[in-house]
């Protein structure tokens, strides 16, 4: 049976749906998820949308119908009580519960604005999550775990001086934060929120379950791999652990802890072996 994650590895960015990605996500927390029910609930959504549109509506009031509907009608939001909650990353229980976090409201409110023939990219902005379209005289940025708020100039200079405690952020670094980010970086970025999640409640086994399939989606990102081989330390799988360690520092030899991760080698090689 072809791996669906397999098929992400090797997929070019544009050929990356991130609806389906994520709930790609959610099947490995609900492995009898029916996906076909969530693809045929946000193409419900959809059709909702464009039947309400006025034939020649424009971008900007298409997105405004986009918002008015996700946030006001259906009623999704940001779960401020219970941010850290592992069901705000899951689709399935976002779009159940119309609650989630930024990456997760963003991804459903992207897939819609696409449907509409609407240009909405993510942005991996410092702390939160943001989304972003382009205008005739620049761009529209916009906070899906606030409603849909747009965000102005200043508030965007503000939020990137306290994540990146900086004293000021000059007109070409805050255009570098607001680049459009990929699918696979979207995607890797909802694992990595899930992963903090799972170590903090040292629920090891989910946090390395995220950190494998990031290593999928990206098998030379070696900051990962070297994360996973920590990861099969605390679960006792020795042998997996060297073997990421060993990828780690044969692709980052000059790593300032490849030290530590040498001798992390040589311990767990005298580990008795156990089966994953």
């Amino acid at each position: 049976m072809n791996d669906p994650w397999l098929g992400l590895q090797h997929a070019a960015d544009h050929e990356i749906s991130l609806f389906s990605a994520a709930l790609l996500v959610a099947k490995d927390e609900y492995p009898v998820l029916s996906c076909l029910t969530y693809e045929q609930r946000i193409n419900d959504y959809a059709e909702s949308l464009s039947a309400a549109l006025p034939t020649q509506a424009t971008e900007t009031q298409r997105l405004a119908r986009l918002n008015a509907f996700l946030f006001e009608e259906l009623g999704f939001a940001g779960d401020e009580r219970n941010y850290f909650d592992p069901r705000n990353s899951y689709l399935n229980d976002v779009l159940d519960r119309r609650l989630g976090n930024p990456i997760s409201l963003a991804i459903v409110q992207i897939t819609l604005a696409q449907r509409l023939g609407l240009p909405l990219d993510g942005v991996s902005f410092p702390g939160h999550f943001l989304v972003r379209m382009p205008l005739d005289d620049g761009i529209v940025v916009l906070d899906p775990f606030h409603r849909g708020r747009t965000l102005d100039l200043p508030e965007l200079r503000r939020r990137a001086r306290s994540e990146l405690s900086a004293r000021d952020i000059d007109d070409q670094r805050l255009a570098n934060l607001l680049e459009p980010a990929s699918h696979r970086a979207i995607v890797t970025r909802m694992l990595r929120n899930l992963r903090l999640t799972y170590t903090e409640n040292e629920s090891w086994d989910k946090a390395l379950r995220c950190t494998d399939r990031i290593v999928t989606l990206d098998p030379f990102d070696v900051t990962e791999c070297r994360e996973r081989g920590n990861l099969y330390l605390k679960l006792g799988h020795h042998r997996a652990a060297c073997d990421d360690f060993r990828r780690y520092l044969a692709l980052a030899p000059q790593a300032e802890d490849a030290e530590t991760v040498m001798e992390q080698l040589i311990a767990s090689s005298s580990q008795p072996g156990r089966l994953h």
